[in-house]
């Protein structure tokens, strides 16, 4: 059974004792009143005490990237400096990946702690606009009501002007170049080359974006004092983090935990069966770490990229060791495929072609397969308008790292002889996506009313002209035919698919219930 689609607000757990999530135990959101008696009253910091918290306690961006916070600070001051205007501040909440839901926690449950953070931002900055991004119903709800409790609006002549910007529920809305393009009324997709937002960002000005978590961590800190913030976590990364824990558990949980926690503890208090295939740290823009390595590491961004992990945007995703692995990679490649916005070739090409040579590769396709699967990886890296491609890569390669010995049966043999089960969470009702085919099994279920394309083997006489409409979708093999790549399309490729079935040449494409 195919994992399902996670909840907007997961039970919440917690390693020690509650920072961001203090209070949740006697409220399912925390108004304004409910906060203050949980956090206390938030001090004002200058610009310069600002830059010096945010430095004294390292404090990183918690969406993905992990840039300093610091550095976005000072970058935004000297180019508001030069320029003499006035910046912006956008709290990133398009929590857009599916296996993630700290950030959509935070929003519902505890809005103003994040506010904190943003508001200490634009009064330190001077900022004349705060924007608020999010993707979801129940977030869109939460920060309205709470910029309501707070008598914040979008009205002229405030000192502040403050919205809620809401952008579509998919992973490239939560690039920070995306949201920024929806908030002043446009797609949200990055733009064709990419830009810095310190240097110009929302209308032009000097805007600082950071994740939610980020902000709620910076309102943590601002009434605890760097010392304190400091006494729990790493020496190199202080402070609690959150993380979202899904797949082979009873149910998904966001745990707050302090940095350098055993990941085996994590994976314990959330259920995780003792006998695991892999886990994948960071999300679907992260990596996977074999169980080994898994049950050895601990929750910091140092020491999981020392063992070739990533915690990205928090997610943890545990896989029993009865599903293969590879077959969960493949599911997960061709979603990102999907996922593309389309605007850039080695993105809307590259990544179709990278998830179709993987599954290539994971049907016996030989030691030339997988070569050709290395060299799609590079020649995605690196070269697209936002980050998703290095994402998408990554995720990739790091599975053919870890699972050496599963590879080694599916390139030379006949696969490893394990189902797909699907215990990686997509979107829709099942979650449904392909699987690597042969011996790696099927995934079961299907995502209802959806349509996926077939091909009619007695008509195809091989024109390629959908492979061209849709390359999300289709690729060609070597002697010029269609491959069509398993399970339901994506809703934003039902018009061009539409389109490549009115024009095949020879009506040998079709679409039929998935």
């Amino acid at each position: 059974m195919t994992a399902a689609p996670l909840p907007d607000t997961p039970p919440v757990r917690v390693l020690g004792l509650p920072r961001l999530t203090a209070g949740f135990e006697d409220a399912e959101r925390l108004g304004r009143k409910d906060h203050l008696l949980a956090h206390g009253s938030l001090p004002a910091l200058s610009e310069d005490r600002l830059t010096a918290l945010a430095r004294d306690i390292a404090l990183c961006g918690r969406g993905g990237a992990g840039f300093p916070l610091v550095r976005k600070l000072e970058a935004v001051v000297r180019h508001t400096r030069r320029t003499g205007t006035r910046p912006a501040v956008v709290v990133n909440g398009c929590e857009g990946e599916p296996a993630c839901r700290k950030d959509t926690v935070l929003l519902c449950r505890a809005p103003h702690l994040v506010l904190d953070g943003a508001l200490l931002v634009a009064e330190a900055l001077g900022a004349r606009v705060l924007v608020a991004g999010v993707t979801k119903d129940t977030t869109e709800q939460s920060v309205r009501a709470a910029l309501a409790e707070r008598g914040l609006s979008d009205r002229r002549g405030r000192t502040l002007r403050a919205r809620v910007v809401r952008a579509p529920e998919r992973l490239v809305s939560g690039e920070a170049s995306a949201l920024i393009r929806a908030a002043e009324g446009g797609p949200a997709l990055p733009p064709g080359r990419r830009t810095r937002a310190a240097e110009s960002g929302l209308g032009g000005v000097p805007t600082l974006v950071s994740n939610a978590e980020t902000f709620a961590q910076l309102a943590v800190a601002a009434r605890l004092g760097a010392h304190r913030y400091g006494t729990t976590g790493t020496a190199e990364e202080p402070g609690t983090l959150l993380l979202t824990v899904s797949g082979a558990v009873p149910s998904p949980t966001v745990v707050e935990a302090p940095s350098g926690v055993p990941l085996s503890y994590v994976l314990q208090m959330c259920g995780a069966q003792p006998s695991l295939g892999g886990v994948l740290v960071g999300g679907y823009h992260g990596a996977w770490l074999d169980a080994p390595a898994a049950y050895e590491a601990t929750v910091s961004r140092e020491a999981l990229a020392a063992r070739g992990g990533a915690l990205g945007a928090g997610a943890v995703l545990p896989v029993p060791d009865s599903t293969c692995p590879l077959g969960e990679t493949l599911r997960i490649a061709y979603w990102l495929a999907a996922e593309s916005a389309g605007q850039c070739g080695p993105c809307r090409l590259g990544l179709p072609a990278l998830a179709g040579i993987l599954a290539d590769t994971l049907a016996g396709g030989g030691r030339e397969a997988l070569e050709s699967l290395r060299a799609a990886a590079r020649g995605v890296r690196g070269r697209g308008a936002c980050k998703h491609p290095d994402g998408a890569a990554r995720f990739v390669l790091s599975a053919l790292t870890a699972f050496t010995d599963d590879l080694a049966a599916h390139v030379l043999g006949d696969g490893c002889g394990r189902d797909t089960v699907g215990m990686l969470p997509l979107p829709g009702p099942s979650g449904a996506m392909p699987s690597a085919g042969g011996t790696a099994g099927e995934v079961t279920g299907g995502p209802a009313g959806r349509e996926r394309l077939a091909v009619d083997w007695t008509l195809c006489e091989g024109h390629g002209l959908c492979a061209g409409l849709l390359p999300e979708a289709v690729r060609l093999d070597a002697d010029g035919y269609p491959v069509i790549a398993d399970g339901a399309l994506a809703d934003r490729l039902r018009g061009r698919a539409q389109r490549a079935v009115r024009r095949c040449p020879a009506l040998a494409l079709r679409l039929e219930q998935a």
